[in-house]
C-alpha cells in the first residue's frame, strides 16, 4: 500500500481538482439562489419537523429513522478523524472552508431528500428503493439510465473501500488501543462480530440501532465539547480570527506542519467537509427515500437538518478543540491529534470518554454505509446479490484495522468523488422539479395555517 500511495495522491488531486470543487459549491450556490436561500429561513421550520413530523404515507421508516439512519452514517469518523485531518494539512482555514460547503451543502442536501422521496419506488421485496439511481434513472429519462448505473457502482465502492469500512474501523481500534491498551486483533474482531449480528437484519435493525445511538452520541459529544470551549473562552475570538484569517492566507504551523496554502486549505476543507457531511454525495438520500411521508419536500427539510447537526455544530465543536488546546500545531495526526485536544482539558477521563464518542460514531457509519451499498447492490444486481454484498462488507470490515491509515483517507476521497458527480448532474438537471415541489409544500402550509 505504501508504495501505492503517491498514485493514489496524484488521482487524488485531479479528483478534487478545480472542476469536481465547482461543480460541487457551485450546485449548493445554484440551488440556494433557486430556492430563497432555503438553509436560513426554513431552519427553524426544518428543526422542529425532526420531531414533529406527520409520517402519513408510503415508506418503511418515521422521519426521524430514516434522518438517524442518514446521520448514522454521516456523523462519524469525519466529524474527529476528518476535522484533525483536514487542519494537519490545510491548517485553521480548513475549517472555514467546511463551514462554506456545509452552508451550501445544506441546499444540495434538501435537493437530494426531496427528490428521493418523490422518485423512489418498490423493489422486487415490496421495500421502498429510493436515491440517486433513481431519481437520475425516473427524473431524468430512460436514456441516463448508465449514468443511474455509474452511481450505484461508484456507492458501493464508497460502502466497500471509502467512508463505508476502512476509514472507520481504523479509527475504532486505534482508538481503543490508545484509551483502553485493547489489541487491535481484539477490537477488530468484536466490530466485525457485531456489524455482522446487526447488517443480516436489514433496515428496520440499523434504524432501531440507529434511533437509540445518534441522539445520544451527539449530545455527550456536543456537552464535553462545549466544557472544553468554556474552560478557554477568552481565547474563542482569537481562535476564530485565526480561522477566517488562514482561510485566506494560509497559515504554517510549527512542528512538523508542511506548510499550509489557501489552495490546500479550501482542498481538505472542502473534501473533509463532503467527507463528513456527505452533502452532493448522494448517500443519505438513500435512507431518506424510506421514510413516511407524502410530501417530498418535508423529507428535504428534514435531510438539511443533518448537514446542520454534522457540519455547523459537531465539526465546528471538533475544530475549535483543536485550536484553543493549541494541539493543532503538534506532531499528532488522525484521532490521537483529538484525543490529545480533549485528554488536554479533561485529562485521562477526556481521552476515555472521546474515545467511546469516536467508536459509537464510527460503528453506526459502518452500519449506515452497509445499507446505502446494499440498495446500490439491488438497484444493479436484485435481491440476489444481497447476500454476497453483505459476505463481502463484513470481509472488508474484518480488514480495515491493518491498512495505512494515509492511504486509507486517499482511497476514500477518491471514490466519493466518483460518486458525487452523477449526484450532482442530477441535480442540475431536476432543479426545476425541486423548485415546484418546494411551491408546492409551502403552499399547503399556508393554506393550512388560513
Amino acid at each position: 500500500m505504501e508504495t501505492l500511495i503517491p498514485l493514489l495522491n496524484s488521482i487524488d488531486s485531479f479528483m478534487w481538482g478545480p472542476p469536481l470543487i465547482v461543480l460541487l459549491v457551485g450546485t449548493g450556490i445554484y440551488l440556494t439562489v433557486r430556492l430563497g436561500l432555503i438553509q436560513v429561513f426554513r431552519l427553524p421550520k426544518a428543526l422542529s419537523l425532526i420531531f414533529s413530523a406527520q409520517n402519513k404515507g408510503e415508506g418503511d421508516v418515521s422521519s426521524f429513522k430514516a434522518l438517524c439512519v442518514a446521520l448514522a452514517a454521516t456523523v462519524g469518523t469525519g466529524n474527529i478523524v476528518g476535522v484533525a485531518t483536514a487542519v494537519k494539512v490545510g491548517g485553521p482555514g480548513a475549517i472555514f472552508w467546511m463551514w462554506v460547503a456545509a452552508f451550501f451543502g445544506m441546499a444540495t442536501k434538501y435537493a437530494e431528500g426531496l427528490l428521493a422521496v418523490k422518485f423512489r419506488t418498490t423493489d422486487e421485496k415490496g421495500e421502498i428503493a429510493g436515491g440517486p439511481m433513481f431519481y437520475i434513472k425516473n427524473g431524468m429519462g430512460e436514456k441516463w439510465a448508465p449514468m443511474a448505473a455509474f452511481f450505484a457502482f461508484a456507492c458501493i465502492l464508497v460502502a466497500f473501500f471509502g467512508i463505508g469500512t476502512f476509514p472507520q474501523v481504523n479509527a475504532i481500534v486505534d482508538s481503543m488501543k490508545i484509551s483502553f491498551g485493547l489489541p487491535v486483533v481484539v477490537t477488530d474482531a468484536a466490530i466485525t462480530i457485531l456489524i455482522a449480528a446487526i447488517t443480516i437484519g436489514g433496515l428496520q435493525s440499523i434504524a432501531r440501532v440507529a434511533e437509540k445511538i445518534i441522539p445520544l452520541m451527539a449530545v455527550i459529544y456536543i456537552l464535553i465539547s462545549l466544557g472544553l470551549i468554556v474552560m478557554h473562552l477568552s481565547a474563542v475570538p482569537d481562535a476564530l480570527a485565526l480561522i477566517f484569517h488562514s482561510a485566506f492566507n494560509g497559515e504554517a504551523a510549527v512542528g512538523g506542519f508542511a506548510g499550509s496554502t489557501v489552495r490546500m486549505a479550501m482542498q481538505n476543507g472542502i473534501a473533509r467537509g463532503v467527507f463528513s457531511n456527505e452533502s452532493g454525495l448522494g448517500s443519505a438520500p438513500i435512507a431518506a427515500a424510506a421514510a413516511k411521508t407524502k410530501w417530498p419536500a418535508e423529507q428535504g427539510l428534514i435531510s438539511m437538518t443533518g448537514t446542520f447537526i454534522d457540519t455547523i455544530i459537531i465539526c465546528s465543536m471538533t475544530g475549535l478543540a483543536l485550536i484553543l488546546t493549541g494541539v493543532w500545531k503538534g506532531d499528532a495526526a488522525g484521532a490521537m491529534m483529538t484525543t490529545s485536544a480533549f485528554a488536554a482539558a479533561y485529562g485521562d477521563f477526556g481521552a476515555k470518554i472521546l474515545t467511546v464518542s469516536l467508536v459509537l460514531f464510527a460503528f453506526t457509519t459502518i452500519l449506515g454505509w452497509n445499507y446505502y451499498g446494499e440498495r446500490a447492490c439491488i438497484y444493479l444486481f436484485g435481491t440476489k446479490g444481497v447476500m454476497p454484498y453483505r459476505l463481502i462488507f463484513i470481509a472488508l470490515v474484518a480488514s480495515g484495522a491493518f491498512l495505512k491509515l494515509e492511504a486509507i483517507w486517499i482511497l476514500a476521497d477518491i471514490v466519493n468523488g466518483l460518486m458525487a458527480i452523477p449526484n450532482l448532474i442530477a441535480l442540475i438537471a431536476l432543479a426545476g422539479v425541486i423548485v415546484s415541489e418546494t411551491k408546492l409544500y409551502f403552499d399547503h402550509l399556508a393554506k393550512e395555517r388560513r
